[in-house]
């Protein structure tokens, strides 16, 4: 049986491609990547239809931030020109969420830099949750406020908060080249903290900072291993004033095989396309869509996004839907107890030593034949595209921490 065919029937049954054929995907030629999608569509459809979640983000507090994550904006020593602004009131959080939700946005996503909130950051995130919820009955609440320190999780469950983010962003063992002032370890025991409280974990990483595809593997499958709900995935947007500013080594292609290889390892996950995807896309967003069925609207945290109403006419005219605020999102397997395959055997998912998306040991991508997909071995980092569109890195201007409207 061919690679893609394989895949699809794995990604049908919930059950984990090996690492050779996750690597094989990333390791396509741009001459076959519409076959990618074509099949890490099928799977896409089979668990979530053509339905596409919306995300809207508040950013809290902007800045001023004391880790040293190298592609931040918002980092310790960052020269980015960006907004920088303490915490905002709850009543002005709740204002910059209804321009979200009034664009059909079904998550809010609050979000404060720094390493970790302090008790008294979770009273005020706790406030915010509550005069969001208080204005909108039906709206999902994810908090995003770094490491978090035992009972903090259910503290922000107890508030309200349905969700809480906090990404692995890279591999294990390439971690410490990204960040110095946390581990890896830490991360994962904040997603861990978060599954153990009963809130909807929501964990993904960074493609474009000159990781190898073997780390991109391994950071998918070690967020299998850790089960989240919804795994975003970024692109870096390389900010000038920061370490990566010159890491581009995306193209279009490359980033809609990262998006399958995501797909197919953990199938019946929210998969949601987050930060970049305007910078390195372009105008083969909405390919993405038949991979990611979740995207953010509007802006980002420190850069500027697509228009809102940009988004809402791509989704329309590649045939999707917006998803509505009535509409459970993830597979009725996985929906009722917020959790996902995890270690269930049952379900394909085996044991995955490490932490992620599976740690299929067992090699082997059969034989290929049939799909006029013919996977070169895995390069070790993938080539940089020729040109560097640095016209394209905009930092937000508008929305939370201004008195302009903000882009939803």
């Amino acid at each position: 049986m061919d690679l893609l065919n394989t895949l699809v029937d794995k990604g049908l049954r919930r059950e984990l491609p090996t690492r050779d054929e996750a690597l094989a995907v990333l390791a396509t030629s741009d001459d076959d990547v519409l076959d990618v999608v074509a099949a890490a569509g099928k799977v896409r459809r089979h668990w979530f239809g053509r339905r596409v979640k919306l995300n809207y983000l508040v950013n809290l507090k902007s800045g001023l931030c004391p880790e040293d994550c190298s592609y931040c904006s918002q980092r310790l020593g960052s020269t980015a020109g960006i907004l920088k602004y303490t915490w905002l009131k709850p009543e002005e959080a709740s204002r910059a969420a209804a321009a979200g939700l009034a664009g059909g946005a079904k998550r809010v996503c609050l979000v404060a830099s720094g390493r970790g909130p302090t008790d008294r950051d979770v009273d005020r995130v706790s406030d915010t949750i509550k005069a969001i919820k208080d204005q909108n009955e039906n709206v999902e609440v994810c908090a995003c406020l770094g490491l978090l320190s035992d009972g903090q999780a259910e503290r922000l469950r107890e508030a309200g908060a349905d969700a809480y983010n906090h990404n692995l962003n890279t591999s294990e063992g390439t971690y410490g080249e990204i960040t110095t002032t946390h581990t890896y370890a830490d991360r994962v025991d904040t997603v861990q903290k978060a599954h153990a409280a009963g809130l909807s974990a929501c964990s993904g990483l960074i493609a474009g900072m000159g990781e190898s595809d073997e780390d991109l593997v391994d950071v998918v499958y070690a967020l299998r291993e850790l089960d989240p709900d919804s795994v975003p995935v970024n692109f870096l947007i390389p900010f000038e004033g920061t370490p990566l500013a010159k890491e581009w080594n995306l193209t279009p292609q490359r980033c809609l095989r990262i998006l399958a290889m995501v797909r197919f390892v953990c199938p019946d996950v929210e998969v949601r396309i987050a930060g970049g995807r305007e910078v390195h896309l372009r105008t083969l967003q909405p390919l993405a869509l038949h991979l990611a069925n979740s995207i953010f609207l509007g802006d980002y945290l420190t850069s500027e996004g697509q228009a809102g109403k940009a988004d809402l006419e791509m989704i329309a005219d590649a045939g999707f839907e917006v998803e509505n605020a009535g509409e459970v999102t993830l597979p009725e397997h996985r929906a009722p107890s917020g959790g996902g395959c995890g270690s269930h055997a049952e379900s394909g998912c085996g044991s995955h030593e490490g932490a992620g998306c599976g740690a299929g040991a067992e090699a082997g991508c059969g034989s290929h034949e049939g799909a006029g997909v013919c996977a070169p071995a895995p390069a070790a980092v993938a080539e940089a595209p020729a040109d560097a569109r640095t016209d394209l890195v905009s930092v937000r201007r508008r929305g939370a921490g201004t008195d302009l409207a903000p882009n939803a």
